[in-house]
């Protein structure tokens, strides 16, 4: 299996770099996969002392980023080094205030990890929820350097658990520790005989609640809606377009407003999506100093990094992605402040969707009809949203200290010696 997994790389690596000369994401990747040791050379000396964070994209990032600012600041000596492997997490954090340098994660051969830990040399090393990389593991483990996964999810499905997943199976012995998400993860590790795990939970929660102690003020946004109702679509798709286009253009009632953050931001898109809507509409790329926002009944948030405040001016949120295939977008974000959450019909693997379903805070809905009735139903009735949003802000709060958890491990472990310089 360890051969068949190396020569899977070099062919993964020549069909991604032919493919990238027709896709522009791809040529991103390995563009920027050819500039991380140079990157690294210029960064990193032999005398710094060091942690390696690695995330998949930028959902990942965002989940792991409570651990790593906690441990940034009890060890502000040390240089940070962040990689990811998707281009769209490296170039939305590519200037991360947490890293020194930001980089792509070479593919995983067992040159390209002997070389990148050469010239990083980490004293602790912490990848999130997925990222599991045989050969970098492998070399972490034959090196005797310190590595941890946190919030990590695993599945019977997962190759790990199958009887030709050996290679794969053994690089998680590379783990000092995995904390899991959930109980059943755990108990999937301790069937292959790994036991030094233990459930910490989502760091996600801790990550939403931080975004109630930061000021959320947008002040365009806040004269747009004017103190009146107002429905945030979140991350939205052309498939969770489709859901609440008809009830925005139906809906006469002055005193609510919609804002519809997109998840593609393209000019091309942004413009189909206007052209659909048949109210009053402005963009956030439109924006000038002389437009009186409170006469809009749309706002089109065709930029990012507004999102997390925007949902605190929601008095209920859509959030999109569970509409088509593409993958219910982050619930917590708006859960946070305590309002009603509606989201599309694919949520099978999203736990927390399901968990608050169930409770009551979410609602999903497959088809448009069931869309309006739904969101009709908490634009009327104000106790229906209090007892919702109740519901939500609950979840969030019975949910966290999993950074807390993990801080005390690395704490009691974090012992660095001198003699590795």
């Amino acid at each position: 299996m360890k051969g068949l997994y190396s020569i899977g790389i070099y062919l993964a690596n020549f069909v991604i770099t032919i493919a990238s000369l027709f896709n522009s994401k791809l040529k991103k990747g390995v563009i920027g996969r050819k500039n991380t040791f140079l990157k690294l050379k210029k960064t990193i000396t032999p005398e710094d002392k060091t942690f390696w964070f690695h995330c998949a994209s930028l959902g990942e990032y965002e989940q792991g980023l409570p651990v790593f600012e906690a441990l940034k600041a009890k060890h502000p000596d040390h240089k940070v080094v962040l990689s990811f492997f998707s281009p769209s997490g490296y170039d939305v954090r590519k200037n991360a205030k947490i890293a020194d340098v930001v980089v792509y994660l070479p593919l995983d051969s067992k040159a390209n990890a002997k070389r990148f830990l050469d010239l990083v040399n980490p004293d602790y090393t912490l990848f999130v929820k997925y990222e599991i990389w045989p050969n970098f593991l492998h070399e972490i483990k034959k090196r005797d350097l310190k590595a941890i996964l946190i919030s990590a999810v695993f599945r019977k499905d997962h190759i790990f658990f199958k009887w030709y997943g050996s290679y794969a199976k053994s690089a998680l012995f590379a783990f000092n520790h995995i904390f899991t998400q959930d109980e059943n993860s755990k108990t999937l590790l301790h069937r292959i005989g790994y036991n030094a795990v233990s459930v910490s939970g989502d760091t996600r929660f801790d990550r939403v609640s931080n975004q109630l102690k930061v000021d959320n003020t947008v002040s365009f946004i806040e004269e747009f809606k004017n103190d009146k109702l107002c429905v945030v679509f979140g991350s939205s798709w052309p498939d969770d377009d489709k859901l609440y286009m008809d009830f925005i253009n139906s809906n006469t009632n002055a005193d609510v407003k919609f804002v519809i953050a997109p998840h593609n931001i393209k000019s091309s898109y942004v413009a189909s999506l206007k052209s659909q809507l048949n109210v009053k509409t402005i963009c956030y790329s439109e924006l000038t100093e002389h437009q009186n926002l409170a006469h809009y009944k749309v706002f089109v948030l065709d930029t990012i990094g507004y999102l997390s405040k925007a949902y605190s001016y929601a008095d209920m949120a859509y959030v999109g992605g569970g509409a088509g295939t593409t993958g219910l977008h982050n619930i917590l974000e708006p859960a946070v402040f305590g309002i009603p959450i509606l989201i599309g019909k694919n949520y099978d693997k999203f736990p927390e969707a399901k968990e608050l379903i169930n409770l009551g805070g979410v609602t999903s809905l497959a088809s448009s009809s069931a869309f309006n009735a739904s969101l009709s139903a908490l634009i009327t009735d104000a106790i229906l949203r209090k007892k919702q949003g109740d519901i939500t802000k609950s979840f969030i709060d019975s949910n966290t200290g999993a950074v807390l958890k993990i801080m005390a491990y690395l704490e009691s472990k974090l012992i660095f010696y001198s003699s590795k310089r």
